[in-house]
């Protein structure tokens, strides 16, 4: 069904604007839940028998495996059963890939739930015990001993792509997962008609999603009936399944994944984790259920940001861009079966976007090392693809003495250009990026804030302004894999007119579910108390690809509403039977069913409900005489075929921010005090805005805190510094200031109710902002800062190396 033409047929266009639901800042609707602790998470749940899963993890970056002595382990009275690499590969086969690499013609990693003969990380899984407690799994798995051959590490990128690095897998003859080129290599033409030309680098530092709740898992294995249940802190239930029946050679219809509420992801829960097969396995061959709940330094160990961008960029005069080429080295650790390399190939993609710019060349290369492989991270990629984009826009600004500002309002996309096709082949499908430019810098007090900054100069001081601007595709689609641009969602109203919604999408604990119900209930003119939402049940929900790409209300949420607006057309027809009427003539609203502004022809929902399931062959003739409808939506701007320069378009919304940061930083301690954080920020259509602020604000500070001091530190062996939040330092409150918001409405011609993602918001711009005004706060000293952190000893650094 055409998108457009959904719009325009909604049930809810004759209610008022004050009675509508979409649009209302309403509060989480099982809020009250989460706040007084009777939220169910998957580490609440115990079942009859259960048994506890520790892991062995190598100490080593590098290393073979000699042997695994279990002796003394399976000795223990408390000890159901131990596992090692060898046995597990007798009894599963590789994971598979949720995106592979060797697709594209990178090279394919064999995987497996526990090492085989080598390690490649310190943290990889090598043996699991299952035991009575998890105390006793701690202490038989401390029991085990492996002998060990350590090898040769590399932890750093370019020093893996060296002609004698060691290599990590001897296989591929190369430590290069994957490279490739987006754009147009046409640098060099361009450049030499450009006024001027120049070369940097900037570097993004290693982290992690960090989410409050670590992954935990409970496999419970019915050897009876040959079935297994897993209840999972997973983000996709459906494609976990999937690749569960794949590898542990169980048909996928015995397998049931259910995914209970979710403490946080951020990208860290998808699937393709080692431990989702290994807890399964570990089940199976105990016999009983198992529980595994992850430690807070394996939880750290998933990575993501550690890159190189060099780039050089060509301009004129006048600030305007000419052609920019980007070389993007990533520090993927070791490979994995994950979406991990991918954030690479999306930020490639996403380099320049929003900017007028035909001539855009990045170059990119995902490299394996010794650190533990990525994982997929919010905002996926494209948080280096904004700072790098940003920090050249600043020394653009500053090669041609113009405020930066100005730098951005020249080279952005103007509103009556789209849908604009960047040079990526990305369809840009709706946009004003100069708009929230201003609002951004009218509630900032942008003049101001430059006379204030040039007074405090002349005491001494060192205030910085830095701007970002970020542009986040949304909705991802890509052929072959189990992450898709659609979904499904199923609507069903009981005689008593309650609603259940059955969705394909899941909620990490963002609120798309009370943004679904909102939706449902408007077009069905019911209240929300009479909508339920059921996700993360692979048993009971249609078939869907769960939370990713900020996608949930895009696709889950707009075939929630195409299958309520065939239930409402049912109870249309069969209202309008009861109160001799034409259909047409019936609103839905407010609980009842009745021709608008008529107050004597009216009845309750419930009673039409009744009427379909107890009175089919009198007043539902005109229907197939049930309230339900599963509908799937899919955008229509997707395009998998390649155009005649090879470029697909792998995103549906294209959503954007401006973000404006005021620091001060002191020189003698190096430290930076944010005053005050700006966003302006548009994801079209905002169904709920309280929860449009929750996800603009959260991701602010995630990206506030990587660029202050949030660094996952590895020693020179390869093995992590940071195993803990003393040695992963998180902003705390006292580091932030108030986030504080606009919002621009730019409707999406391409989705149902033009709605745009607004998962993955804040975090890009966020951090490119903070970096950019601790450079400009620095700038009468001469400091260039160019990566992150611009923690107090990096700042130190700068300080004392512009000083020589």
């Amino acid at each position: 069904m055409d998108a457009i033409a959904c719009r325009s047929v909604s049930t809810s266009a004759t209610i008022p604007p004050e009675e509508r639901l979409v649009g209302q800042g309403i509060r989480k609707h099982d809020g009250d839940e989460y706040l007084t602790g009777r939220a169910t998470f998957t580490g609440d749940i115990a079942l009859p028998g259960m048994a506890h899963a520790a892991i062995v993890r190598s100490p080593h970056a590098h290393a073979r495996i000699v042997d695994i002595d279990t002796t003394a382990a399976q000795a223990r009275p408390a000890v159901v059963t131990v596992l090692t690499g060898a046995q597990a590969a007798q009894l599963t086969d590789e994971i598979p890939h949720s995106l592979d690499p060797a697709g594209l013609g990178g090279n394919h990693a064999v995987v497996r739930c526990l090492a085989v003969g080598k390690v490649v990380y310190a943290g990889e899984p090598v043996a699991a015990v299952v035991a009575q407690t998890p105390g006793d799994a701690l202490a038989a798995a401390a029991d085990v001993v492996v002998r060990y051959e350590p090898l040769p590490v590399v932890l750093d990128a370019e020093a893996a792509l060296a002609d004698d690095a060691p290599l990590l897998d001897e296989s591929w003859g190369t430590n290069l997962i994957i490279g490739g080129e987006v754009g147009p290599d046409d640098f060099g033409a361009v450049a030499a008609s450009a006024a001027h030309v120049l070369d940097g680098e900037v570097r993004g530092h290693r982290g992690n999603a960090a989410p409050i709740e670590t992954r935990t898992h409970v496999a419970d294995w019915d050897a009876r009936a040959g079935r297994l249940t897993l209840h999972a802190t997973t983000q996709n239930p459906h494609p976990l399944r999937s690749t569960l029946a794949a590898s542990l050679r169980i048909p996928e219809q015995r397998i049931h994944v259910i995914a209970p509420r979710i403490g946080g992801s951020f990208g860290l829960k998808m699937y393709g984790n080692r431990e989702d097969f290994l807890i399964c396995l570990l089940a199976m061959r105990a016999g009983r259920p198992v529980k595994w709940v992850e430690d807070r330094a394996s939880s750290l160990l998933p990575g993501t940001r550690d890159q190189i961008l060099r780039y050089r960029v060509a301009f004129d005069d006048d600030g305007r861009l000419r052609a920019l080429d980007v070389h993007a080295i990533s520090n993927h650790g070791a490979a994995s079966p994950g979406h991990g390399w991918g954030m690479a190939y999306v930020g490639a993609l996403t380099t320049g976007a929003g900017y007028a710019l035909d001539h855009c060349h990045v170059t990119y290369q995902v490299v394996a090392t010794n650190k533990a492989p990525w994982g997929g991270t919010k905002p996926f990629g494209k948080d280096g693809a904004t700072m790098v984009m940003e920090r050249v826009i600043e020394r653009v600004a500053q090669a041609c003495g113009l405020d930066p500002a100005e730098v951005r309002r020249r080279n952005f996309v103007a509103p009556d250009a789209f849908p604009h096709v960047h040079a990526s082949g990305m369809e840009l499908d709706s946009g004003d990026y100069e708009g929230t430019l201003d609002l951004a810098l009218e509630r900032v007090g942008y003049d101001a804030l430059r006379e204030e900054q040039a007074r405090l100069r002349g005491q001494g001081r060192h205030l910085g302004i830095g701007i970002g601007f970020e542009l986040v595709p949304e909705s991802a689609d890509i052929p072959g894999a189990l992450v898709a641009g659609f979904d499904t969602s199923t609507v069903r109203m009981n005689p008593s007119g309650q609603v259940t919604v059955l969705t394909g999408v899941t909620s990490p604990g963002s609120g798309n579910d009370t943004a679904i119900s909102q939706m449902v209930a408007q077009e069905l003119g019911v209240g929300m108390g009479d909508v339920a939402i059921l996700q993360g049940d692979t048993e009971r929900c249609p078939y869907g690809f769960g939370n990713i790409s900020s996608r949930s209300i895009i696709t889950g949420g707009s075939a929630a509403v195409l299958a309520a607006r065939d239930v409402a057309a049912k109870l249309r027809t069969v209202a309008a039977a009861m109160l001799h009427t034409d259909a047409g003539e019936i609103v839905l609203r407010g609980g009842m069913a009745g021709v608008d502004g008529d107050a004597e022809r009216q009845v309750p929902i419930a009673a039409v409900a009744h009427a379909v399931f107890t009175l089919g062959y009198l007043v539902a003739l005109g229907i197939e005489p049930n309230l339900e409808s599963t509908r799937t939506f899919r955008p229509a701007n997707i395009r998998q075929i390649p155009d005649e320069q090879g470029r697909m378009q792998p995103y549906t919304t294209y959503p954007f921010a401006v973000h404006v940061s005021v620091a001060e930083v002191d020189v003698e301690t190096g430290v930076v005090a944010l005053r005050r954080h700006v966003v302006a920020h548009d994801c079209g259509t905002m169904i709920n805005p309280l929860m449009v602020d929750g996800q603009v604000t959260g991701g602010s500070v995630m990206g506030i805190s990587a660029a202050l001091g949030e660094e996952f530190v590895y020693g020179d062996d390869g093995v992590p510094i940071s195993d803990g939040f003393k040695t992963y330092l998180l902003a705390r409150a006292s580091d932030v200031p108030p986030i504080e918001l606009e919002h621009q409405v730019t409707p999406s011609p391409v989705t149902l109710l033009g709605a745009k993602g607004v998962g993955e918001a804040g975090f890009a711009g966020a951090q490119a902002a903070v970096l950019n005004a601790v450079n400009d706060a620095l700038a009468p000293l001469g400091v260039a800062l160019e990566a992150t952190p611009v923690s107090p000893p990096n700042v130190l650094a700068a300080i004392l190396e512009a000083a020589r």
